[in-house]
């Protein structure tokens, strides 16, 4: 985990990706509005930084489980491979 991610923002680890991917959304729209004050900013930034992390985390693992079914020339299944995401 990076620095920004401490023990403020311990409870981001239990957030499944859709509710930290809608917080960090909501986040981003108060930081373009420009009507938070700094303090209130920065704070408010680096939660959006260790949601972020966070989301990216569980879309890796997503990744990692994610795999594509091999078909033979006739059409029949033969199994499955790891995803290649290009």
């Amino acid at each position: 985990m990076s620095k920004l991610t401490n023990k403020n923002h311990a409870d981001i680890k239990e957030l499944s990706f859709e509710k930290a991917l809608k917080e960090l959304e909501t986040i981003v729209s108060r930081l373009e509005r420009g009507d938070v004050e700094l303090e209130e900013s920065i704070t408010i930034y680096e939660r959006g930084e260790a949601l972020r992390e966070h989301c990216d985390r569980l879309l890796k693992q997503a990744e990692a489980r994610v795999e594509k079914l091999t078909v033979g020339a006739d059409g029949t299944p033969r199994g499955t491979e790891p995803l290649d995401p290009e």
